[in-house]
């Protein structure tokens, strides 16, 4: 059994600094606590008890290639000496915004960003100043980032709380919000394009942009329905809104083109962070010229002194690289459903309640009588308490996974990797 003995201490040690002791709130409810890592390589990570896990969190997704590339550090080394930051161009960064021109349908042209959450924001801009309209519509457990205006709809006091479908009831996420921050925007339950076409016909005089993530991964990880992403390009063209997809999760997860290109629906805008660039901190506004071309003029400000410095951009190409090189994808896909059937398997024998939901290089596992989770009402229904116990027995045993139940697949794991997880979670079940 693993212990947490100097974790603990530097917890400890660290609430005297740092505000609860961490520089992110996610990572307070890491099992049994914060913890300190010491280092990874490929598949697995270290802490500072020495012990070893089996990495499916991936840093929470950026880790796509693995951790500690060597071709991805390679990259930052070589391109990092010739500097680090010049308030001005450089050549690797035309490099990179052609590349992903070529790889993800939408980006026609685009800016770099430090992450999703001002990523999210300048969407919005662009989207209200193209369409002279004021309001966006996201969705009930949809994360866009942690700032004001989308800190909205990611909990409640109970799934009755959240009222009528048709019009919800919408709670903060955080003390500190700004008063009738609320009226920017319109909330709706997920994957229910009656109710998404009803409410648009109303209000689309009102509605510049929908935002979505065009697979629900910040709660569950739920697909889309039949044509539900399509009747929403058809009524975003028809009533003059932005369709803008949040690929922070999808974008590199599903394919290099991110969902848009999984699905082959094309949004005006979309956000890239995450797994572009192996844990450094890009992420890339991309849209067709049309709506981007207000950035290019000007009329639409965006700015950030840190923006696509050299190590960041360097460690994108060498990223992007990696995943060029033989069969990734197919690899990735592969593991992940080999992963979710296994896992399927240990839960009918054992007659657990465990739903198993993903499309492979991303995945949950919850426990529910549920058939299907469809959306963030459905999510609510787990089971917490057990998800919690399996959860911390997996992270005792060494296999590491996101708190809320999602797994994430890398180009570093194996097939062994897989063997070992499925047996750690049969173990595991025995004692739930």
């Amino acid at each position: 059994m693993f212990t947490y003995e100097e974790s603990a201490k530097l917890l400890e040690r660290a609430k005297k600094s740092l505000a609860g002791g961490v520089s992110s709130e996610f990572r307070k409810y890491n099992h049994p606590h914060a913890i300190f890592y010491s280092h990874a390589e490929g598949s697995r990570i270290y802490d500072v008890d020495g012990n070893e896990y089996l990495d499916f969190t991936l840093s929470q997704g950026p880790m796509i290639v693995g951790h500690n590339h060597p071709h991805v550090v390679k990259m930052v080394e070589e391109y990092a000496r010739n500097g680090q930051l010049y308030a001005g161009q450089h050549i690797l960064e035309i490099e990179l915004a052609e590349k992903l021109q070529q790889l993800i349908p939408s980006a026609e042209l685009m800016r770099f960003c430090l992450d999703g959450s001002e990523a999210v924001q300048t969407a919005f801009r662009i989207a209200r100043a193209k369409t002279g309209k004021q309001k966006f519509l996201h969705f009930e457990g949809h994360y866009h980032g942690w700032l004001d205006n989308v800190a909205w709809g990611l909990s409640t006091p109970s799934v009755e709380a959240l009222g009528s479908r048709v019009d919800p009831n919408v709670f903060p996420w955080t003390a500190g919000l700004p008063e009738h921050v609320e009226d920017n925007f319109i909330i709706l339950p997920w994957n229910d394009l009656a109710l998404l076409g009803k409410t648009i016909k109303e209000k689309h005089g009102e509605i510049a942009a929908i935002i979505t993530e065009p697979i629900m991964g910040n709660n569950g990880c739920i697909m889309p329905k039949d044509g539900y992403l399509q009747g929403m390009r058809n009524l975003c063209n028809e009533f003059n809104i932005a369709l803008i997809f949040d690929e922070v999760i999808t974008g590199f997860r599903t394919s290099l083109g991110g969902a848009q290109s999984y699905f082959n629906i094309i949004p005006d805008l979309a956000i890239f962070a995450k797994a572009i660039a192996s844990g450094y901190p890009i992420s890339a506004i991309v849209g067709k010229r049309e709506w981007m071309n207000l950035v290019a003029e000007g009329k639409v400000i965006h700015a950030g002194t840190m923006n696509s410095s050299n190590s960041t951009v360097a460690a994108a190409i060498g990223t992007i690289e990696v995943l060029e090189s033989g069969n990734v994808y197919e690899r990735i896909f592969k593991l992940g459903l080999q992963l979710m059937e296994g896992l399927r398997a240990i839960g009918k024998k054992y007659n657990s309640n465990l739903l198993v939901q993903g499309l492979g290089p991303m995945l949950h596992t919850g426990f529910t009588d549920l058939k299907e989770v469809n959306d963030f009402r459905d999510v609510l229904l787990y089971d917490k308490v057990k998800l919690n116990k399996f959860i911390a027995g997996m992270h005792d045993n060494g296999i590491r996974i996101i708190g809320r139940g999602l797994w994430y697949i890398s180009a570093a794991h194996t097939e062994e990797d897989i063997h070992t997880a499925l047996e750690t979670a049969s173990k595991v079940f025995k004692q739930l």
